[in-house]
């Protein structure tokens, strides 16, 4: 059976294909229209899934689409008359893209069908689980279990912001407990994201990344704790919440909080998007986490305490919060977290795919023996990458030999050179895994700030991410969960750490961020925190490979890996983008499979 999931028109749209139950292809719709997290409807992505599969869209048996337009259209309803007349503008700007598009999806989705190809299979049905039912079947069939509770976190699907329940590989997925609209753990993490001056949906782990640079002891944080817990939301045990609505927009509005309530209520204006960043920003930021966290350690214990499971799978944007996930697997509530690549918006086709392929059919779907890949997207050929570097006149070297290619790329990389690596298949989801990557030394004290400022064009307070062999993990870092996808955040080992000076904490943003703090200092946040890519030969042997080069070359096991791309831009897909990208920055050296360009 194959079943072609689609998630559309919210943001970062994307399609995934599984066939019998299997995932075969996946990928954004960012990635080939190169607008970043592309709402669009998933043209480009549907038409790449189909051709690696070697199908047309009458082979298909079945569309899902990730969530259901008419319960959606009845919480925007049901939103707004209790709200009004606040909200007026809103509504009148919504209701004719409703009454015209998205209230009649599935005309909607066969029109855009048409522009793939003709669908002469009129009668293939449409699915629509509910978005947050897809966002647990993207965790639970992706993970290794047989059995777990699963948890799913975001701002909102239809109703509900949050979800509960139990997975199965023979009864399927049971959801047992919602948190509706407008009570959203997602929605209220984005607030501080809109206060702080950041882009809601794509600059919360800005956010994530700033609030490290406060302190959860210091007084500042602590009033700021006090004055959410106070006015904004109302904590309970059970892991439910309710927030203050007279201090939030979002429900009816086209702003996320009223602006002169909030900066009254912090005595800190709203940061506009250029100003420069202070400690009070980052004080508020890790408010903000630690707020977040406290929600979601109510949550994992109710779960826990309803459905007695030994594992939990997540998804979910808030999922993607790689620090509040590490403090929820600190805790141990339960024996392991799962928490797929993917888990924002961009997963949900892949999980709309997944629950109508596995849920409610006669078939029991297999557990993982093996880690789920996240290498489900566009691979190019050598012909494909020798015919772009011959009409752009590029001077390059031809490795044959992949052992060879490892070496010299590892050399350039101990040289303290910057390389782009372009190999194999594009990752699903929002992080380069070791195929669409920038790489650099770990242990160079200025890499993090020339990675910032001249290829990334970026904040200089950005952190950027290490990947280690699965080997070497424990000579570099404390013991904790590791990740294949940089899902969760580990501490260097003590033994590697510089000690902070005194009077670290009157220091400026900048003057934190410049001190080294460990023998790897551009991949050591502030906090002695990183979020750790853990490799191995099964899941990357190319990778794994070039890290284990990299050793033997410069005795360290450790590589940057942040995605190859520049600020605003997605990450790249081809050959044709990574060039693009290559030359416009101050990398050094690009690979592209087994061609290397030097500058």
């Amino acid at each position: 059976m194959i079943i072609l999931g689609i998630s559309a028109f919210y943001h970062d749209s994307a399609a995934a294909l599984v066939e019998n139950g299997k995932v075969r292809y996946a990928a954004q719709e960012e990635r080939f229209t190169r607008k970043k997290n592309d709402a669009s409807f998933p043209v480009h992505a549907i038409r790449f899934c189909l051709s690696e599969a070697e199908y047309s869209l009458n082979d298909v048996d079945a569309i899902a689409y990730y969530e259901k337009p008419f319960l959606k259209f009845e919480r925007l309803l049901e939103t707004y008359y209790a709200f009004a007349p606040k909200g007026f503008l809103s509504f009148a700007k919504a209701m004719p893209v409703w009454l015209t598009e998205k209230l009649f999806m599935k005309q909607v989705i066969r029109k855009h069908l048409k522009n793939i190809g003709a669908l002469k299979k009129l009668s293939v049905p449409i699915r629509f689980p509910e978005h947050h039912l897809s966002h647990a079947a993207s965790a639970f069939y992706t993970s290794p279990f047989e059995r777990s509770a699963f948890l799913t976190v975001d701002g909102v699907g239809e109703w509900a912001t949050t979800s509960f329940g139990m997975a199965d590989r023979t009864e399927g997925v049971r959801i047992l407990g919602e948190l509706h609209f407008p009570d959203s753990p997602g929605l209220f993490y984005s607030s501080f994201t809109y206060f702080l001056g950041f882009e809601v949906n794509a600059g919360e782990y800005k956010m994530m990344g700033l609030a490290p640079y406060s302190n959860a002891s210091s007084k500042n944080v602590q009033h700021f704790v006090q004055c959410i817990k106070q006015h904004l939301i109302d904590l309970r045990p059970d892991g439910s919440f309710q927030l203050n609505k007279a201090y939030f927009a979002y429900p009816v509005g086209l702003r996320m909080v009223n602006d002169r309530q909030w900066e009254k209520l912090f005595a800190c204006k709203r940061r506009q998007p250029d100003a420069p960043l202070l400690q009070v920003h980052a004080d508020l930021a890790m408010a903000a986490q630690l707020v977040l966290e406290e929600i979601l350690l109510n949550m994992l214990r109710h779960v826990k305490a309803q459905t007695k499971a030994r594992y939990l799978c997540m998804a979910g944007g808030v999922a993607l919060n790689c620090v509040a996930n590490s403090v929820l697997h600190a805790q141990q509530v339960f024996d392991d977290i799962f928490i797929q690549p993917a888990a924002g918006d961009a997963g949900g086709a892949l999980g709309a795919a997944l629950a109508v392929a596995h849920i409610g059919q006669n078939t029991q779907p297999e557990t993982n023996h093996t880690p789920f890949s996240p290498y489900l997207g566009v691979k190019s050929s050598h012909h494909n990458i020798v015919q772009l570097l011959r009409t752009h006149h590029c001077t390059y070297n031809y490795i044959e030999n992949n052992d060879d290619l490892m070496q010299q790329t590892a050399h350039h990389l101990a040289a303290n050179k910057v390389v782009g690596w372009f190999r194999g298949r594009a990752e699903f989801g929002p992080r380069a895994l070791g195929n669409r990557s920038i790489l650099a030394s770990a242990s160079h004290p200025e890499m993090q700030r020339t990675l910032n400022l001249k290829i990334k064009f970026r904040e200089g307070f950005r952190p950027f991410a290490p990947a280690v062999c699965a080997e070497d993990y424990d000579t570099w870092f404390e013991p904790g969960k590791q990740s294949y996808y940089m899902q969760f955040t580990g501490k260097i080992k003590q033994a590697k750490r510089i000690p902070l000076p005194g009077g670290f904490e009157d220091w400026s943003l900048d003057e934190k961020r410049q001190f080294p703090k460990s023998a790897l200092p551009a991949i050591t946040h502030i906090d002695y925190s990183a979020r750790i890519q853990v490799v191995t030969q099964e899941i990357n042997p190319d990778f794994w490979n070039l890290l284990q080069a990299y050793k033997k070359v410069s005795q360290v096991g450790v590589l940057i890996n942040t995605s190859f791309n520049v600020k605003d831009e997605p990450i790249v897909n081809t050959p044709e983008d990574a060039l693009a990208c290559f030359m416009k920055t101050e990398m050094d050296v690009l690979v592209l499979e087994n061609c290397i360009i030097e500058k």
